[in-house]
């Protein structure tokens, strides 16, 4: 975004940084454990966080080398509702602030 001024002999700009966009300031975290089945999260990243076959896969994988993942961005308002659904179908799962 430019800014324009002007004085009384000549008109210049200056380019300032406009924040557009502040990000979602929370992250859904889903984590590893030895009791639940791959295809048992994959299922549950689709029911209940909206993800494709594919997205919750890759998802799956993640949780179980690294042994925690960020599933999800978005707003704390958004995320509890999905996180208490996880833990409700016994899995690991919490909401971290985002940095």
């Amino acid at each position: 975004m430019f800014n324009f001024k002007e004085d009384k002999d000549h008109a210049t700009h200056e380019e300032v940084d406009v924040l557009t966009e502040t990000g979602n300031p929370y992250r859904l975290v889903v984590w590893n454990d030895e009791v639940n089945s791959f295809e048992w999260v994959i299922e549950t990243l689709i029911v209940v966080c909206g993800h494709n076959p594919e997205q919750a896969e890759q998802c799956a994988m993640l949780i179980h080398t690294k042994g925690k993942y960020g599933v999800k961005n978005g707003e704390y308002d958004e995320l509890k509702p999905m996180c208490d659904a996880i833990t409700d179908r016994g899995i690991g799962a919490t909401i971290e602030i985002t940095a």
